[in-house]
C-alpha cells in the first residue's frame, strides 16, 4: 500500500519545515504544489525554500517552469501522478506539501471531465460580461442550472462573486447544452495511494503576525529588486499574484511603497482566510496547532495507517 503524506494549511504556517522533517524521518521525496513556486523567475515572493532546505530533502516542482509557459492544474495533475508513480517504486511513503487547495485537490482526487467549448461560446460569454457585468452570469446560471447555483448558494456563496469560475460554469451549460452539475462525479478518478492528510493552523492573530513577519524578510531579501525585473511581464497570468501586483502599483506610480508593503500584508492574511476556508472542508484531515511537535505528528500518522 502507498501512502501520500500531505500537508496543508495558510501561507507562512510552517508547511515546508514540517514536510521536510518528516521526509527526512520517512526517507523519502517532497511533491510541493505551492502554483506559485513552479516559476523560476519567482522566488523570493513566493517564499521559496532556502539552499539549505532543498538540500535537506529532494523536492519535486520547485521553480521548474518558466512564468512565460501555459501551465495549468490539469498540467500540474498528469506531472505529479506520473511523478509519484517513479517515487513510490523506492519508497511507499511520500509527502505532498502545499497551500494551493485546487491543486492539491487535483492530485488526490483528480477534476470531473467536461466537453470542449468552442471558442465562439466563449467569446460571446466573455462580451456579456463585459457589458452587464456578474449579474449576467449569476442569472444565466441561475436560469441553465439552479441544482448547482443552489450549491454555491448554500455551500460556497463567495463562488458566486468570482467572474472566472463562473464564465466556466456558464460557457459549459452554454456549450453542452446540459447543466454543469450533471457532469460532476460522473468520472472515477482512480489513485493508487492512500492520502494522510495533516493540517497545521494557528489563532488568526499569530497567524497574521507570522504573515506580517513574513512580509518584511521578503522584502529585506530584495522581494522589491525581484518584482522590478519581472514588471514589464506584469500582465502575465502567473504574476496576477499577492506581493507582486502590490509593487507593479508602486512601480507605475499609483501608490506610495510604503503602502505597497502593506498591501502586501493586507492582500496575504486574506489569502491565509481563503485558503483556511477551503482546506477546512477537506476530508479526513487531520488538524495540529503550527506548534505540535513532530514526534506527537508522527505518532499520529503512524496510528492512522498502522506503519
Amino acid at each position: 500500500m502507498n501512502y501520500l503524506i500531505t500537508i496543508i494549511g495558510p501561507t507562512a504556517i510552517g508547511k515546508t519545515a514540517l514536510s521536510i522533517k518528516l521526509a527526512r524521518h520517512f526517507g523519502c521525496d517532497i511533491i510541493s504544489c505551492d502554483s506559485r513556486q513552479f516559476f523560476k523567475e519567482m522566488k523570493i515572493g513566493t517564499a521559496v525554500p532556502n539552499e539549505e532546505e532543498l538540500l535537506s530533502a529532494t523536492h519535486h516542482f520547485i521553480q521548474n517552469k518558466s512564468i512565460f509557459e501555459n501551465y495549468s492544474v490539469g498540467d500540474f495533475e498528469t506531472e505529479a501522478l506520473t511523478k509519484l508513480d517513479e517515487l513510490f517504486a523506492k519508497n511507499n511513503i511520500q509527502i505532498m506539501v502545499g497551500g494551493s487547495g485546487l491543486y492539491v485537490d487535483a492530485v488526490l482526487k483528480g477534476f470531473d471531465e467536461f466537453p470542449e467549448i468552442e471558442s465562439q461560446i466563449r467569446a460571446e460569454i466573455n462580451t456579456k460580461y463585459d457589458e452587464l457585468g456578474i449579474d449576467f452570469l449569476q442569472k444565466t446560471l441561475l436560469e441553465l442550472d439552479s441544482t448547482y447555483y443552489n450549491k454555491l448558494i448554500a455551500e460556497n456563496p463567495q463562488t458566486l462573486q468570482n467572474p472566472q469560475r463562473m464564465k466556466r460554469f456558464v460557457e459549459v451549460c452554454l456549450g453542452a447544452g446540459k447543466p454543469y452539475s450533471s457532469f460532476i462525479g460522473i468520472r472515477k478518478n482512480q489513485r493508487n495511494f492512500t492520502p494522510i492528510i495533516i493540517g497545521l493552523e494557528a489563532d488568526r492573530e499569530v497567524m497574521y503576525e507570522r504573515i506580517n513577519r513574513r512580509v518584511d524578510i521578503m522584502m529585506a531579501e530584495g522581494l522589491l529588486e525581484e518584482a522590478k525585473t519581472l514588471h514589464a511581464n506584469k500582465h502575465l497570468n502567473a504574476l496576477q499574484t499577492v506581493g507582486y501586483r502590490e509593487l507593479f502599483d508602486y512601480f507605475d506610480g499609483k501608490i506610495t511603497l510604503e503602502f505597497a508593503v502593506e498591501e502586501i500584508k493586507k492582500n496575504s492574511r486574506r489569502f491565509a482566510k481563503r485558503q483556511m476556508t477551503w482546506f477546512k472542508r477537506t476530508e479526513k484531515a487531520t488538524w495540529f496547532d503550527f506548534q505540535t511537535p513532530m514526534n506527537q505528528i508522527i505518532e499520529k500518522i503512524n496510528h492512522l495507517n498502522n506503519f
